[in-house]
């Protein structure tokens, strides 16, 4: 194709094309076994899917005749005018663009963002078919290739940099890759060190994605449409706490508060390749570098463990039960004990040479 492999041998990915292999043996890709309006807040969960909203749940009425919904109903129709005028100009703002737009009558940001949220769910279609869209954070690089709407041309193999997300991932075309995997990454430091320590060439071919933390919709609809065109395996690294964990299942089964949407961003596919709480033990990382789990990240711990997906995925909830005993987390950082470049040099290439993901 467009590239040429410059990094392992072949052989290197022999367990990486198993993988793939099973996962276009089975469409959903949601297995957990190892390798070899208010209304968006009622959800089910289907594991070819992630959470869904329920088709019966609890709505609640906006009154332009009620005094305590009067605001919320003007406010409402709008943003309703404004996305009409989007719509039949063929053109495109952001949440951002809205909000500016009369500062004095929305008050914050935080209520033009939840009223796009709630016109969305209303009307069930995408953001994107309103013509708003929102402001990318995230970042890839690696083996890809692509146009953007406006014919732009985008390379992101540039070595130690990296390309924004596009804001119209609906736009983008011709895409080109002879990755065998996808990374991603939940934080930008950490990307940023495999950027610097050449870990795309190193593991080439292959893309990498990060949303900066919790995922922005621009990055999670990337992802969704790396898996649907191509059908590569995609991992996610992670720090061993709650907090990326959740981060994990944002990307893997979604959101309630995109719940409506969960089609259009979840990837059931996605496997966990690191870093595992039994890492811990197994590398003998030094306790110092360990961080005592706080109440809330306990209290976090303890939600993610009762959710419905996990039941379909012992060996997560293995992993996260290590850490509930254990009390502790650790961050991706915590490899440098080992040696400054221990994550690019051994653990991931061993983790992706020898399946070390559930």
């Amino acid at each position: 194709m467009a590239f040429a492999p410059r990094g392992p041998e072949a052989s290197f990915f022999e367990v990486l094309d198993r993988h793939r292999a099973s996962l276009l043996a089975d469409p959903r890709g949601a297995g957990g076994e190892p390798p070899g309006g208010g209304s968006r807040l009622a959800s089910r969960f289907e594991d070819s899917v992630g959470l869904q909203m329920v088709s019966h749940c609890t709505t609640r009425k906006i009154k332009s005749d009620s005094p305590k919904s009067a605001k919320k109903f003007a406010l409402i129709l709008k943003i309703l005018s404004m996305i009409y005028k989007l719509v039949q100009s063929n053109t495109y703002a952001t949440k951002r663009d809205i909000y500016y737009t009369d500062i004095q009558l929305f008050g914050n940001q935080t209520i033009v963002d939840n009223i796009i949220s709630d016109i969305s769910c209303m009307l069930k279609v995408p953001r994107r078919s309103l013509h708003i869209l929102s402001t990318s954070k995230g970042l890839i690089a690696g083996n890809l290739r692509y146009i953007e709407e406006d014919g732009t041309k985008v390379n992101c193999t540039g070595g130690a940099t990296a390309v924004a997300v596009p804001s119209n991932i609906q736009g983008i075309r011709n895409l080109i890759t002879d990755a065998k995997f996808v990374l991603i990454v939940e934080k930008d430091a950490t990307f940023q060190r495999l950027l610097d320590d050449n870990f795309c060439n190193k593991m080439s071919p292959c893309i990498m994605v990060t949303g900066k933390g919790v995922p922005d919709l621009n990055t999670r609809l990337l992802v969704k449409k790396l898996w649907d065109t191509f059908h590569i395996p995609v991992f996610t690294l992670v720090d061993a706490d709650p907090h990326g964990i959740e981060i994990m299942c944002i990307y893997k089964y979604g959101s309630m508060s995109m719940s409506f949407e969960a089609h259009n961003l979840t990837v059931p596919a996605i496997r966990w390749l690191g870093l595992l709480p039994s890492d811990i033990k197994r590398l003998n990382i030094s306790k110092d570098s360990l961080i005592p789990l706080t109440k809330r990240d306990q209290m976090k711990l303890d939600s993610i463990l009762k959710r419905p997906y996990v039941t379909c995925q012992p060996f997560w909830r293995k992993e996260m039960e290590i850490m509930a005993d254990s009390k502790m987390k650790a961050e991706i950082q915590a490899l440098t004990f080992l040696s400054s470049d221990y994550l690019s040099r051994v653990y991931l290439p061993n983790k992706l040479r020898f399946g070390g993901w559930i």
